[in-house]
């Protein structure tokens, strides 16, 4: 007969993905390697994974034979002797294995740990502590715990990996995407998602997270938002591409916008960037799902302030800044099915662009021989001389390598001839706007006329995303751009692609053995941010998620009970439970509303006649000022115990109606 503890642990066998590297060194300290760690320090962001390695650890410590010792940090006593007693074995026992998970709460015991709880560890004893925030850096500096310490900070999973968890699980295949785009790489949100699994959800239905699995990753990687204002800061994180404390301040005016951004920045999912913060994966989009669930008027309230910002933004600032401004507007836009089509926001292979240096041109003629032919890497060197300002070069991220690069041309009316003599394309362009509204002396187009990134040959990728988002900042920017023209080999795909936001201008010329699709906008008759705006309208087509509450009733109660408690602290007030339901979602002053709308909700129980003493025993017990229960009794002229009993009534009767409005909205 098999042991429940062991059919736990074949299923955690079966269910584990990745964490290779760690896995292998901690079975050479098992077997007792004397260059392996005594001590594995695990740290990463909610969700990402460290209790499930801390039981897949300590299945195989127990395999090996060895003592366990499995504390958690959320029940771990302010007293180090309480942590001693409970480690005990751990001091005594030789092989003991300890294992402290959720360390970030009681991380003010880690400098007493390292000077005077580790050194006395029994013979060949091993550690392991699991937290949100990495070790004291004194520690891994150390010469002495250098060497004894392993420290590793848990990244989300691959795409090849998380796929194997989704297809593990029977995700359909139609389905994977969304699911991925969702949780990330986030393991937390990947099993949430896979244990909600296919249900409910026929083939033409897009998946969407739950009620449940919002509130369970919003726990898990968030915590307690401290008020109302942290809880906006992180709506704009959610939204915006990059969070900088200038954008905070834009459209957070009335907040102290340095403290939410210090805050924000101290999250454990969150990443510093040089645009700004970024939030892990999953992170973003729980928080996006759940606050277009909860409250879609004030996600999409939030959502305008930061796209009213960036076209601000796209108007006035210094132009070294406004580069990557209409990838960001678009990036609020992302779940739209037209941007969807156009546009990518995959962080692998991130790549930056820097101007052509003229020791790029035998790369960049290479790869266009590669991808479009002789005839074409011919143009490329006619135009790098004639415009070598319009090309842009592509380097990875991380090795600096040229992947890509691209030209946007600018030519001024009247054409010159030899442009058009040598380039078909640049010839079909001009003969487009000869025959629909010829461009004026003063006036020149814009031709996107190269973009060649042989890995990725024109689908959508960040090298196009980024010089999309150039053209369009210059054609806002520009004086005299009449129109704006973009140039693609596979012109049936494109032309579905771009339906809607560029014109097919039915040219195919030819270079070389290949032909091309040229597509244009006439910027004259529509201004480029009334075009940003109609794009990013059309693209708001993404469902909102469905579902009852973010709190169980039980919760809910709770919370009404505890925001009447702290009535008259208008701080702790500010902090309740009852201000994340969505009750309070769409408020525009959240807690002045909320009191307003509690106040209202206790009188109109007067409106029944079951409710009338029960509104007074409410109105006196927290509203009067009266500083106790009994005091509230006395002013109304009734014995304790028939208050009360009124006043039981009335938070029934008052929790029941506020729950009405939680499901269906106000009357």
């Amino acid at each position: 007969m098999v042991s429940v503890g062991e059919r736990l642990s074949r299923a955690r066998v079966r269910a584990f993905i990745g964490r290779d590297e760690e896995l292998d060194c901690f079975r050479e300290a098992l077997a007792g390697d004397p260059q392996a760690p005594f001590a594995f320090y695990v740290c990463g962001p909610g969700g990402i994974g460290k209790s499930t390695l801390l039981r897949r650890l300590a299945d195989h410590a127990r395999a090996a034979g060895r003592q366990l010792v499995e504390l958690d940090g959320r029940f771990v006593n302010r007293d180090p002797a309480d942590f001693e007693r409970a480690a005990g074995p751990f001091l005594d026992v030789p092989g003991t294995v300890l294992f402290v998970d959720s360390f970030e709460h009681c991380q003010w015991l880690e400098s007493w740990l390292w000077h005077h709880f580790l050194p006395r560890a029994a013979d060949d004893t091993l550690v392991v502590l699991a937290g949100r925030r990495a070790p004291q850096p004194q520690w891994t500096a150390d010469p002495a715990w250098s060497r004894l310490l392993h420290v590793t900070e848990l990244e989300p999973f691959a795409e090849e990996q998380a796929r194997r968890l989704l297809v593990a699980a029977g995700i359909r295949p139609e389905l994977r995407d969304r699911v991925l785009r969702f949780a990330g790489g986030n393991p937390l949100a990947l099993s949430l998602a896979a244990a909600a699994g296919s249900a409910g959800c026929s083939r033409e239905e897009i998946w969407t997270p739950s009620a449940d699995v919002l509130r369970t990753l919003l726990a898990g990687l968030i915590g307690e938002v401290p008020t109302a204002a942290h809880r906006r800061a992180l709506e704009v994180a959610a939204q915006a591409h990059s969070t900088s404390e200038e954008l905070l301040a834009a459209v957070l005016p009335e907040e102290d916008t340095h403290l939410l951004f210090s805050w924000l920045r101290d999250l454990p999912f969150m990443e510093s960037t040089h645009r700004g913060l970024h939030p892990h994966d999953a992170a973003r989009e729980t928080l996006a799902a759940d606050l277009r669930w909860r409250a879609p008027n004030a996600f999409e309230t939030m959502r305008r302030r930061l796209s009213d910002e960036y076209l601000r933004i796209l108007r006035e600032a210094p132009e070294d800044r406004v580069w990557t401004v209409t990838d960001e507007l678009f990036y609020l836009f992302r779940e739209g099915e037209t941007l969807a089509r156009l546009r990518t926001w995959s962080r692998e292979d991130e790549v930056h662009d820097r101007p052509l240096h003229p020791d790029d041109i035998d790369v960049v003629l290479r790869m266009t021989e590669e991808t479009e032919g002789a005839a074409s890497a011919e143009l490329v060197r006619y135009w790098a001389q004639r415009q070598p300002q319009a090309f842009s070069v592509y380097r990875l991220v991380n090795t600096g390598r040229i992947v890509a690069f691209t030209a946007r041309l600018a030519l001024s009316a009247p054409p010159d001839p030899q442009d058009l003599a040598t380039d078909p394309v640049v010839a079909a362009a001009w003969q487009y706007t000869d025959t629909t509204a010829p461009v004026n002396p003063g006036e020149h187009i814009g031709v996107s006329r190269f973009s060649i990134y042989p890995e990725r040959y024109q689908v959508p990728s960040r090298v196009i995303d980024l010089s999309s988002s150039r053209a369009q900042a210059e054609a806002a920017r520009a004086r005299g751009r009449a129109y704006g023209f973009a140039v693609y080999q596979d012109a049936e795909t494109w032309s579905e692609r771009v339906k809607g936001t560029l014109v097919d201008i039915g040219a195919r010329p030819r270079v070389g053995a290949h032909t091309y699709g040229v597509f244009g906008i006439d910027w004259r008759q529509v201004p480029v941010e009334s075009w940003l705006l109609r794009f990013i309208s059309a693209a708001d087509d993404a469902p909102a998620p469905s579902g009852p509450s973010p709190f169980s009733r039980n919760e809910f109660d709770q919370a009404v009970r505890e925001a009447l408690a702290h009535w008259r602290d208008t701080g702790a007030f500010a902090a309740c439970a009852l201000l994340r339901t969505r009750l309070a979602a769409d408020l525009e002053e959240p807690v002045g509303e909320l009191r307003a709308l509690l106040r209202q909700a206790v009188d109109d129980l007067a409106h029944d006649p079951r409710g009338v003493r029960a509104r007074e025993a409410l109105a006196a017990g927290y509203f009067s000022g009266a500083p106790t229960q009994e005091g509230a009794a006395r002013r109304l002229g009734l014995p304790y115990g028939t208050y009360r009993r009124h006043l039981r009534q009335g938070l029934d009767l008052l929790c029941a109606a506020l729950w009405q409005q939680e499901l269906h909205g106000p009357r």
